[in-house]
């Protein structure tokens, strides 16, 4: 992503309006072992749109038809959500829980389970006909959560703490969910804390309420009653233990609305790319400090990892507010009209003391700008990747600050790292970074060569060139296209392949 590029905005609303959120339900199945307990969790595809690749707990969400399911003991939409997490945990965990269920073989659960993922059987009529019933006792209200307003799909998600019925078992059968299977909350947290489970808020207060179950009154008490969550929305972000993050909404470019200021650190505290001028979006990362800073916590710095302005927005607000330095790389530094205290560069490592300490690595990585650098965590292999890939829209490379033969090494060199989970400026985490930059490697290539195809020997302009290169792109978006053709094509230029004239170019033979 970058900074918008003259022209771009004609005929667009850039005015970002939040998804409406949709109900879903989700189960926090557990079971008693020992003085403590266990909870079930699946592993989301890392193919699907919402929350790919991270775990998460049995749900979905509310279909029509499950407002039609009788629930004795709740009615409208109690028993609606209800009846949906009683679906989905039957759907995703192969658990029935029903008053009459216990009577059930093995055999006939798992037949009924296939006839409802295949839709041979409704929901509502096969409990009717199987003489099973829902009961709202079986499914106790634990809290509900609301996504927050920069991500494009959103769910006002209600949570139903629910024992494993002693006749039961969970099973993953393939399909969407990648992984199924009990885990104690120790166990999970420190795999959180490792970086190899990603976590949304509530699956992660979920285990740390319930590594000290103690009944499930207390439980539910607690899990209802979640801190920095007014609105049912949570202000504190926390993917994988020591990253936090904060979407502020920025002049970017669409389908982009917001960029992501990261808080890196358990102790120490880096602040990436405090985008945003608005001081109505800044003050969100300023009250995490804050609340992070009344725990001990301490911020020491500023980072940018380039000069864009949807990147450093509110950087000399933010160093001037906490009275920290800019740290970025010297050619980022020539942009900014406000003083950098340090210059960072390629192969140096930013420690940070903590009760788990970390040590960032800075890398180098021109391409999009001069001076972009990632951040990568030496223990995690997580990497701060600022504007090489994005998590929503795509990556614009735009001369003559933008360099393709650059920013193609780049993304060679990351995935090389190795790198594990990417967490760019726009979007989502992504969770296979290897994977993800050999994906954007292989699609500029495929660009590439569409580029070199509608060059013909006789000569186009720039625009003839993107009308036929990107014919699968809104003409809409071409102004935004150009830039990165004209990138390629300069690099076909380098290579020999194509000549360019008075602004025309030409393919070379052989």
């Amino acid at each position: 992503m970058s900074e918008r590029l003259p022209g771009l905005g004609l005929g667009l609303d850039l005015t970002h309006v939040p998804a409406e959120p949709r109900g879903s339900a989700v189960a926090l199945l557990y079971r008693r072992v020992g003085a403590g307990v266990e909870l079930f969790w699946v592993k989301r595809g890392k193919a699907l749109s919402f929350a790919g690749g991270f775990y998460a707990f049995p749900g979905g969400k509310l279909d029509a038809a499950d407002a039609e399911v009788p629930v004795r003991g709740a009615s409208g939409e109690e028993a609606a959500l209800r009846s949906a997490a009683a679906r989905e945990l039957f759907e995703e965990a192969g658990v029935l829980v029903a008053e009459g269920a216990e009577g059930l073989s093995q055999q006939k659960v798992d037949a009924l389970r296939r006839a409802l993922l295949a839709g041979e059987r409704g929901w509502g009529a096969m409990l009717r006909e199987e003489g099973l019933s829902l009961r709202a006792e079986d499914f106790r209200p634990a809290g509900r959560w609301i996504t927050p307003p920069s991500v494009p799909v959103r769910f006002d998600t209600h949570f139903y703490l629910v024992e494993l019925p002693a006749h039961a078992r969970a099973d993953l059968w393939p399909g969407e969910l990648s992984e199924g299977a009990w885990i104690s909350p120790a166990a999970a947290l420190a795999r959180w804390g490792q970086g190899t489970a990603l976590l949304h808020p509530p699956a992660l207060h979920a285990f740390q309420v319930l590594g000290a179950f103690t009944d499930e009154a207390d439980a539910r008490a607690r899990l209802a009653t979640p801190p920095y969550c007014p609105g049912y929305v949570s202000q504190r972000i926390e993917f994988q233990q020591g990253i936090r993050v904060v979407a502020l909404e920025t002049p970017t470019l669409p389908p982009a609305t917001h960029t992501n200021a990261y808080v890196l650190g358990n102790g120490e505290l880096l602040l990436v790319d405090p985008g945003s001028g608005d001081v109505k979006q800044y003050a969100k990362l300023l009250s995490l400090v804050a609340g992070l800073k009344s725990e001990g916590l301490r911020p020491v710095a500023v980072v940018l990892t380039h000069h864009h302005g949807d990147h450093v927005g509110g950087a000399r607000a933010v160093k001037e507010r906490l009275g920290i330095p800019l740290w970025c790389h010297e050619q980022t530094a020539r942009w900014l009209d406000f003083p950098v205290e340090r210059h960072l560069e390629d192969g140096e490592v930013l420690e940070l003391a903590g009760d788990v300490p970390q040590r960032w690595r800075v890398l180098h990585t021109p391409g999009h700008a001069r001076g972009h650098l990632c951040l990568v965590d030496e223990r995690s292999r997580a990497a701060v990747v600022g504007d090489m890939v994005a998590g929503v829209g795509s990556i614009v490379i735009d001369p003559p600050e933008g360099n393709m033969r650059d920013y193609l090494a780049q993304l060679t060199r990351l995935r090389d790292w190795p790198v594990g989970t990417l967490y760019p400026a726009h979007g989502q985490p992504l969770l296979d970074g290897p994977g993800k930059l050999q994906e954007y490697l292989d699609h500029r290539a495929q660009r590439e060569a569409l580029i070199l195809q509608a060059v013909p020997p006789e000569g186009a302009s720039l625009a003839r060139v993107v009308e036929v290169a990107y014919a699968d792109t809104p003409p809409l978006m071409h102004p935004v296209a150009e830039r990165s053709a004209l990138a390629t094509l300069e690099k076909l230029v380098a290579e020999g392949r194509v000549r360019e004239e008075s602004l025309q170019y030409f393919r070379v033979a052989g």
